[in-house]
């Protein structure tokens, strides 16, 4: 996002795999860009089971609706359900066999890591594996506050001069799907992890809305 906006800024008139490959090169000189790491064999793969999970998991879902909205008919195709029921029951199976490939090369690689982050209230098995493929164990970034930016959930302030005071929101630039399971893990957190209970509860006390505490 910063070399597009850094591309925009220039108001060129022409857009061409050069002049593109002209502006990167601009942007690493003016600015201080880290090095690149490469994903190891482990991490590529975690990564394609985790897209291919995401994408069967949508498709579970989609099936599940389908096959409520024949019900709701009151009379469905027998044959139209049968196969529903087939697809549903395959895309079970897959989803197992993903996750249980995903599951071992984790913990292949990062077994301390998995551990520490199930003692969390409010941290499952799925968003744990989620965190720690993403962030390769946390190695990615220096501080909590660069991992907060990369989730999307840092506050952003919107005033200008007396006429501007917008309401402060989570600025949503970041990684969506972890976004999701980090908010879905809150409300987990919010019940169990007596810490989490109460900075939530202090929220709420000074006026704020349940979903933004």
């Amino acid at each position: 996002m910063s070399v597009k906006r850094f591309i925009q800024m220039k108001l060129a008139k022409v857009k061409t795999d050069k002049s593109d490959a002209k502006s990167i090169c601009e942007y690493g000189i003016f600015n201080d860009v880290p090095l690149y790491n490469a994903l190891t064999d482990v991490q590529a793969e975690c990564l394609q089971l985790f897209r291919l999970l995401d994408s069967y998991v949508k498709k579970s879902t989609a099936t599940k609706n389908k096959l409520h909205g024949e019900e709701t008919l009151g009379i469905p195709s027998k044959t139209v359900y049968r196969s529903l029921k087939r697809d549903l029951n395959h895309l079970k199976k897959e989803i197992l066999i993903l996750e249980k490939r995903l599951l071992e090369l984790v913990k292949q690689d990062q077994q301390e890591q998995l551990t520490l982050l199930q003692t969390i209230p409010g941290i499952g098995l799925k968003t744990a594996l989620f965190l720690i493929v993403v962030t390769d164990g946390f190695k990615k970034f220096e501080s909590a506050a660069q991992l907060c930016s990369y989730v999307g959930i840092t506050p952003t302030i919107r005033e200008s001069g007396s006429s501007v005071r917008g309401r402060s929101r989570i600025s949503k630039v970041g990684n969506k799907k972890l976004r999701n399971l980090v908010f879905l893990a809150a409300f987990s957190a919010y019940k169990y992890n007596r810490a989490c209970k109460a900075l939530f509860d202090r929220i709420v006390a000074k006026g704020k809305r349940a979903e933004l505490a």
